[in-house]
């Protein structure tokens, strides 16, 4: 069953060393995959179109080319697919490659360091294997229209789906992180990156308020059921500071006194604008019984003070910085240094991108309040929520 998720699928290695191209594709084809293999990345560009691999594993040191001029180069091409980083380069290079293909849309699996393991490597592509991949017809900005996404507005094909989030001290499901997906009628269910990049500033107003009210009215029914848990939306500065929004959580108060908690995440970035995050505007969305919380914290410069001086509820700790901290001291020092901080001001600190239960105890010992990642749940509908166990399992 196992090589069956594997079978029919092709996988390209791009490695100007014979021997890691040798090793890699006898690993790939004993889990039933096939492969092809290149030596550099101008062979693999110009099959990009007919080999259509599930996934692309590469080197950053490829000869006279580099692996992050390459990312670029699959980027233009519209690849819909995934990348897997397999380098023996410094932590702090391949995250900034990794940075940069997220960036620019790519899908991005979590990178590899050589010398690796046959088992890591099969980890690591694992989700790869398992998971639908959209052909590059429908990757690219032009192959959705405006049109199309009104349509798909209007007719509610824009749909949500939780990860929930779990108490490290308790194992307790505390709260879930609302996630937009498109069911599209032609292409199937489509992954934020495959569709934002094409909304105009009103679609994208829009579709928040879509999912601030789906939302909402989620934790409700599930508080109604005996599960009340805090949900999260992620939400850009200018949905933020529209007048919109207060109109919503103006109703959703009126409407009940006793609502689930609302986290609005904003990213780094955008949260340490003076404009978007100036106390009145914190205050006011805190009167409306709203948490705020800072996306992606770390990836940015972002100012202490203002982490001191705001009514910021939580600080989320960028996946890069979690994924490897087991292995990464460095990592590992950012993550007690970022909780230490929140603790001290009396902030939540959620460790996102856990996949790996081995992450636990450390995160723990850090002291991070919650975790949420691909080795605790996935992503699910709403509908699956309340199947969930209350705990994780020991």
């Amino acid at each position: 069953m196992e090589r069956d998720i594997w079978r029919g699928q092709v996988y390209a290695v791009v490695d100007d060393d014979a021997e890691v191209r040798q090793t890699l594709g006898l690993q790939l084809r004993r889990l039933g995959a096939e492969v092809a293999v290149y030596d550099g990345p101008q062979a693999l560009l110009s099959e990009l179109e007919t080999v259509r691999p599930r996934a692309v594993v590469i080197d950053l040191m490829l000869g006279r080319h580099d692996g992050i001029q390459v990312l670029r180069q699959l980027a233009d091409r519209d690849y819909p697919g995934y990348v897997l980083l397999l380098s023996g380069m410094e932590p702090k290079i391949i995250r900034i490659a990794m940075r940069v293909g997220q960036t620019l849309g790519l899908r991005m699996l979590p990178p590899l360091a050589k010398p690796y393991r046959a088992a890591a490597l099969q980890e690591h592509l694992s989700s790869a294997a398992s998971e639908p991949v959209l052909s590059t017809e429908g990757q690219g900005s032009a192959a959705v229209s405006l049109a199309e996404i009104d349509l798909a507005l209007d007719e509610g094909e824009f749909v949500l789906h939780y990860q929930p989030e779990y108490d490290l001290n308790s194992g307790t499901f505390k709260a879930v992180e609302a996630l937009v997906r498109w069911q599209n009628r032609r292409r199937g269910l489509l992954m934020p990156g495959q569709f934002l990049h094409a909304f105009s500033p009103r679609q994208m107003s829009n579709l928040s308020w879509l999912v601030v009210q789906q939302a909402i009215r989620d934790a409700e029914r599930w508080r109604t059921a005996g599960r009340p848990l805090s949900v999260a939306v992620n939400v850009g500065a200018d949905q933020v500071m529209d007048p919109i929004l207060f109109g919503l959580l103006a109703d959703r108060r009126r409407a009940d006194s006793e609502t689930a908690p609302l986290v609005l995440e904003i990213t780094e970035t955008e949260s340490m604008d003076d404009e978007l995050l100036g106390g009145e505007l914190a205050a006011r969305l805190r009167l409306h019984g709203v948490e705020i919380a800072v996306d992606d914290f770390g990836v940015g410069f972002s100012s202490l003070a203002r982490l001191q001086s705001l009514p910021i509820s939580e600080l989320k700790i960028d996946r890069s910085f979690v994924r490897a901290a087991n292995e990464e001291p460095a990592d590992a020092a950012i993550l007690r240094s970022v909780a230490a901080l929140g603790r001290s001001l009396g902030i939540r600190v959620v460790a996102e991108g856990v996949e790996n239960l081995a992450l636990l105890p450390l995160l723990r010992d850090c002291g991070c309040h919650l975790a949420q990642g691909y080795a605790l749940a996935r992503p699910m509908p709403a509908a699956d929520i309340l199947a969930l166990p209350e705990h994780l399992p020991s």
